[in-house]
């Protein structure tokens, strides 16, 4: 009868540790299992900056607010959420209704700056809550955002979370640069003197491989490769090529700002519903994260 007792005792204090641990959202190892993706598994980083589990629960809260379409309730809600994320976060007014959502941590030199970005709407298709489409780029970039600090940046770097990436429903996809990418159109004109843009997106997915998008700035794109290797991560960045891609970067690009495009386009889950938690993996966040933050302190 004692050791029944004693067992019983143990199992109401673990089940007491793990209602904590769910309440307050640090449920260890969540996100580690499974991080081999058909190209393989992704390596860890060599350096540690980066939460890669803080990250993976800033997905994981997208994620539990269902579909996040421009100007819904849930993306109004999701908005709020990150301008208390970013540093000194704010919003800029989008044309339509809708605002990105923009921070800052100040470098050395306040006169030079350089953009990270990534988009926190959904495509608005019914069930679709955009883990990797949409919330792995808000989480990465929030985490660099906490990361970095002022005394190791040469610039300043200006976080935009772009709302209205994704055309509304029913735009034919022949319309999509008309009449998608709208928070990235209001922003480019106003920050076009940047020295950089990064953009990320689609980087949250298991085995992760983000090959060089051919509308990117070769130059730019050539320095996050060696930022990569320094980071330990170089197998994430392959050499090759996976076209050009119509996304946040094109109206920088078309401001004169050298831009990249940090996106792996090869996801079977594509606006799908099974772009769902499942997905991600929290050493693709963190091997984009240290990457890029590795790059921003040679900006």
């Amino acid at each position: 009868m004692r050791f029944l007792l004693i067992v019983l005792a143990v199992q109401v204090v673990l089940g007491g540790a793990l209602i904590a641990l769910t309440a307050t959202d640090n449920l260890p190892f969540v996100g580690d299992g499974d991080e081999a993706g058909a190209a393989g598994p992704v390596p860890r980083a060599k350096v540690d900056r980066f939460d890669a589990a803080a990250a993976f629960r800033s997905v994981r809260r997208q994620v539990a607010l269902g579909p996040r379409p421009a100007g819904s309730s849930a993306s109004r809600d999701l908005a709020r959420r990150i301008r208390r994320a970013l540093p000194n976060g704010r919003f800029q007014a989008v044309p339509g209704g809708l605002r990105n959502v923009v921070g800052r941590v100040p470098g050395r030199d306040p006169d030079r700056f350089v953009v990270v970005g990534a988009h926190y709407d959904t495509k608005d298709v019914p069930g679709f809550v955009g883990a990797n489409d949409g919330a792995s780029g808000v989480a990465v970039m929030t985490g660099i955002a906490r990361a970095l600090k002022p005394r190791e940046l040469r610039s300043t770097v200006v976080f935009i979370a772009f709302d209205g990436e994704e055309s509304p429903r029913g735009t034919p996809d022949g319309l999509f640069e008309q009449r998608g990418l709208r928070g990235s159109k209001a922003a480019a004109p106003r920050y076009r003197d940047a020295r950089a843009m990064i953009l990320l997106d689609f980087v949250g997915e298991k085995g992760l491989r983000v090959p060089y998008e051919d509308l990117s700035d070769p130059g730019l794109w050539k320095r996050l490769r060696a930022a990569s290797r320094r980071a330990g991560v170089a197998e994430v960045f392959p050499p090759g090529s996976q076209g050009g891609i119509s996304d946040d970067h094109l109206p920088f690009i078309r401001q004169g700002v050298p831009s990249i495009d940090l996106i792996d386009f090869d996801f079977d889950c594509f606006h799908q519903r099974c772009d769902d938690l499942s997905r991600i993996s929290s050493r693709s966040l963190d091997a984009v994260g240290e990457t890029v933050i590795e790059l921003l302190a040679t900006l």
